[in-house]
């Protein structure tokens, strides 16, 4: 391992963005006298009555759920993007505007209103999985839709409103600003080398074994070099894949076991139920092969150096770039020890 980079300040390249990270190993000795978030490990039922995504609960806008035993899908009551919105663009000088529309759902994972994902096996994963893939296959059928972005916010310091354990799935008629980069960078990639981009990034981590967290069959789960979150981590497909649909029965479960694997060492690093955004990368649904693509799932944890202390991207990360004081490399250690 290259002991610079555990030393002193540089730039690490994001080769999926095209961005920048600065990283400051050095600071991470700083005495910390900043904001500490309060800690919530409360102990939640498996139902709870007022809970608007419990099995047989009545939702805001007067639907029942029904008695579901394991994955639930619903339409967003209060969706982001309008299926039916009006067509228009505006152009006046230098003020430009597009209409969008969409359609937005929210996926349960469990009936269980006590667990997340790090409480639930791979085969219950897997169910979550195959959910993702039925839903994926239906939207991108669905015209003028284009992308499809599967995410999860876990926590209510990441905007979470509901601690009940769900998802939401975003579809859209254009591809989001973070897609078209990674669209970009592997489409160029693909075009001059003839190969994946994140394949042989994968193939030059597994040489390296300096930020491998846990592989499997199927899937490695890794920090990526120019992680910009404290604790970001990454699950990428040995076998490239376009699309979460390329999935077989058998690496939908192997899936599931990144996924339990890293949300539990996640719960076990400060000892508390560990906020998160993750979220899935893949082609476009836009009808072209899109064979440069090849998909993976990010987690964006917030936390710093405990369950109270916090990553916030201010100064010098909103006026400059990205910037992050533990390396990649620690924090694999830290994260690996705990699985």
């Amino acid at each position: 391992m290259n002991t610079d980079l555990q030393d002193y300040s540089h730039k690490r390249f994001n080769i999926l963005t095209g961005e920048w990270v600065l990283v400051s190993p050095h600071r991470a000795k700083r005495p910390w006298q900043g904001q500490n978030e309060a800690v919530n490990n409360e102990k939640r039922p498996s139902y709870d009555e007022n809970c608007y995504l419990c099995a047989g609960n009545t939702r805001i806008n007067g639907e029942i759920n029904p008695d579901y035993k394991d994955v639930f899908v619903f339409t967003n009551d209060f969706a982001a993007l309008q299926k039916d919105s009006k067509s228009f663009s505006v152009k006046d000088g230098l003020l430009v505007a597009k209409s969008e529309t969409g359609i937005c759902k929210v996926i349960c994972f469990s009936p269980d209103h006590s667990k997340s994902l790090a409480h639930m096996s791979p085969a219950e994963i897997q169910k979550v999985i195959f959910a993702w893939q039925r839903e994926y296959k239906e939207l991108a059928a669905v015209d003028g839709i284009n992308y499809v972005q599967i995410f999860e916010n876990k926590g209510a310091v990441m905007g979470c409103s509901n601690p009940h354990p769900h998802g939401q799935i975003w579809s859209q008629s254009t591809l989001p600003n973070e897609v078209h980069k990674k669209n970009t960078q592997q489409l160029n990639y693909f075009n001059k080398n003839n190969s994946s981009l994140l394949g042989d990034y994968l193939a030059q981590e597994l040489e390296k074994q300096e930020r491998i967290i846990f592989e499997n069959d199927a899937f490695v789960v890794l920090v990526p070099f120019w992680a910009v979150w404290p604790f970001e981590a990454m699950i990428v497909p040995k076998k490239q894949q376009v699309n979460i649909l390329g999935l077989t029965e058998k690496e939908a479960l192997l899936y599931g076991e990144a996924i339990s694997v890293l949300t539990k060492a996640y719960d076990k690093l400060f000892n508390t139920s560990f906020p998160y955004s993750s979220g899935i990368h893949q082609a476009p649904t836009d009808n072209n092969k899109n064979s440069h693509w090849h998909w993976h799932m990010s987690f964006y944890p917030p936390l710093l150096r405990s369950a109270s202390v916090k990553k916030f991207m201010v100064g010098y990360e909103m006026f400059g770039s990205p910037q992050r004081d533990i390396t990649a490399e620690t924090a694999v250690k830290m994260i690996k020890e705990l699985i």
